[in-house]
């Protein structure tokens, strides 16, 4: 065990830990580590499909929100690529998925403070530090930065069947499967859903025999990306959310849905369009849009499978016989396998999820100076935008003017343009402001 005691160790080396690494960079005076038992630097590599762009403007990066001028930006990241002018030429309205992963690998090659190929196994915590037992020896840090990243939700119905031909949507660029001529069914109306279903009819000579697109929404709906809605995503309402009575936030987090988990306008015009050319001009019928239903059974039938649906307009129940079922459900955060004992010391509120300061510090038993934030399992403390790309530089400066007691990044915004209580323009408090402590100790 080295006697170096870290001031942070982050555990996970994804996009959000990644933002704090980037912000730590230059600034000397903090000892900071971050871990990743991946061998390599690798973002949702299963859905990774070709044409997959985000739903987040590319300046929304790991830094620029905070830090401009960073030598980690994407425009830095384009200027170093030598593509500055051609991707600007290219008039691209959204990223490519792939485009913006190879940045954030690029970023994570340039950081000496990011190890790959290293699982932290547990934490535990004595004599005023956070001991790390990982695959390659013992750490020890003053502060603990979580950011594990998220896990494909399966349904209760599906988990027993998962295999080859029963899968999450997280896993088909990886496995790559060979649906030609086959009966697909697609289950989930969000933006990965639509994705999975566009490739899925695309694939010309491979393409399937029919696609059945199921959904629990009442249709394919898009994401709410104007102006005011995206007023959401600013740090002055994630400010104005997190201090609302706790018993109001579920019930608006759901109202907001379609704020952050719609399908892109572009990707269902050009679904519409495929196939408007497929039934009109090529007497083709390659799929069945089935929306308001919520499976409720799945169950091996003659030579593939059969979903049993409940029809949400009808009420009757309806059932589907597929060859593949390819499960576009989800992601949900979750806590890091590494715990362990250090679970017994955490608060956790009435939902059994952690209780976060304004910061995003977990709330423990142990000493105030010694810190554990947590990234990505915020949104029913900090509200819709906290698991997005949207904040991530912004969070990441919060965390980092926590642990250093004073404001090395500026997280303030203009006042707010809504009006979101009585308050009215006044964007209040600036979370993440100067601190009486000092929490990197001696």
């Amino acid at each position: 065990m080295t006697s170096d005691v870290l001031d942070l160790a982050g555990i996970g080396a994804g996009p959000f830990n990644l933002s704090v690494a980037a912000l730590l960079d230059p600034i000397e005076e903090v000892k900071a580590l971050f871990l990743d038992r991946s061998p390599r630097f690798a973002w949702h590599a299963g859905l990774m499909l070709p044409d997959a762009r985000l739903q987040t403007s590319w300046l929304k990066d790991l830094v620029s929100a905070v830090a401009p001028t960073s030598p980690y930006s994407f425009t830095a990241y384009l200027v170093a690529r030598k593509r500055f002018y051609r991707f600007l030429n290219a008039g691209f309205d959204r990223v490519l998925r792939r485009e913006f992963a190879d940045y954030l690998s690029w970023v994570a090659e340039r950081l000496d403070t990011v190890r790959f190929g290293v699982e932290v196994r547990e934490l535990d915590f004595a004599d005023g530090a956070f001991t790390l037992h990982c695959s390659d020896g013992t750490r020890r840090a003053r502060n603990l930065v979580l950011a594990t990243g998220v896990r494909p939700f399966v349904p209760e119905w599906a988990r027993p069947h998962l295999g080859p031909t029963c899968f999450h949507a997280g896993r088909i660029a990886t496995l790559a499967p060979d649906l030609a001529g086959k009966r697909v069914a697609v289950v989930g109306g969000g933006q990965t859903g639509a994705e999975v279903f566009l490739h899925a009819i695309s694939d010309g000579a491979g393409a399937p025999e029919r696609v059945f697109w199921l959904s629990r929404r009442p249709n394919f709906e898009p994401i709410d990306e104007t102006a005011f809605t995206n007023e959401y995503f600013t740090p002055g309402y994630v400010r104005r959310f997190y201090e609302l009575p706790t018993s109001r936030k579920a019930r608006i987090v759901e109202q907001q849905k379609l704020a952050g988990d719609g399908i892109s306008v572009e990707t269902i015009r050009e679904i519409y369009q495929r196939l408007y050319v497929a039934q009109c001009l090529e007497s083709r019928d390659p799929a069945a849009l089935m929306p308001n239903r919520e499976v409720v059974a799945l169950e091996p039938g003659t030579g593939g499978w059969l979903l049993t649906a409940r029809n949400g307009l009808t009420g009757t129940l309806e059932t589907i016989a597929a060859d593949v079922v390819i499960l576009a459900t989800g992601f949900a955060g979750a806590f890091p396998d590494c715990l362990g004992r250090l679970a017994e010391r955490i608060r956790f509120d009435a939902q059994g999820r952690f209780r976060l300061s304004a910061a995003f510090a977990v709330e423990w038993d142990g000493p105030p100076a010694n810190r554990i934030y947590a990234q990505n399992l915020g949104r029913y403390s900090h509200g819709i935008a906290e698991p997005q790309l949207s904040v991530m530089a912004w969070r990441g400066a919060t965390i980092v003017n926590d642990l250093l007691g004073r404001p090395a990044y500026d997280t303030d915004d203009a006042p707010d343009l809504v009006a979101w209580d009585a308050a009215g323009a006044d964007a209040g408090p600036t979370i993440g402001s100067p601190r009486l402590h000092h929490a990197l100790g001696a």
